[in-house]
């Protein structure tokens, strides 16, 4: 279902430092887990202090999109900041889903900066007994 590795994960994480908040035109990409759990496959995202408004999930074929916005806190005039480590801007990730799931039946679930999908494994792809029936009579044609 998706890339077990990502050798540019590391790299992304330096330039995300160097270049500051990402951007709708190149956010920056978040951290998550995917796993199989019975028929379905959780995916689950890490967007701490991002709203559910601020989430857009979409499904286009095959391709699953996720992104997010954290934007900062309203300060008032007399708030002078110390030290801001919390990363802000727009946040992306895509997967590539297989054709073995059912992307009409994701299900979305957001909860302690927690973003879970669910998706089910297609029945089409589960596996299934093949009855094998009793032989079969043979006509003979005479001639």
């Amino acid at each position: 279902m998706l890339m077990r590795t990502d050798p540019f994960r590391e790299l992304d994480r330096l330039a995300q430092q160097l270049m500051g908040p990402g951007t709708w035109s190149r956010p920056s990409a978040m951290a998550m887990d995917a796993y199989r759990e019975g028929d379905e496959y959780v995916v689950a995202f890490d967007l701490p202090g991002v709203s559910p408004e601020a989430i857009d999930i979409d499904v286009e074929r095959n391709m699953l999109t996720v992104k997010a916005e954290r934007r900062p806190t309203a300060k008032s005039d007399n708030v002078q900041m110390e030290l801001s480590e919390r990363p802000l801007g727009v946040f992306s990730r895509q997967l590539v889903l297989a054709d073995t799931l059912d992307t009409e039946n994701i299900k979305a679930d957001y909860d302690a900066g927690v973003l879970t999908l669910r998706i089910p494994i297609a029945e089409r792809a589960k596996p299934r007994k093949i009855a094998i029936g009793g032989g079969s009579s043979r006509k003979e044609i005479s001639g």
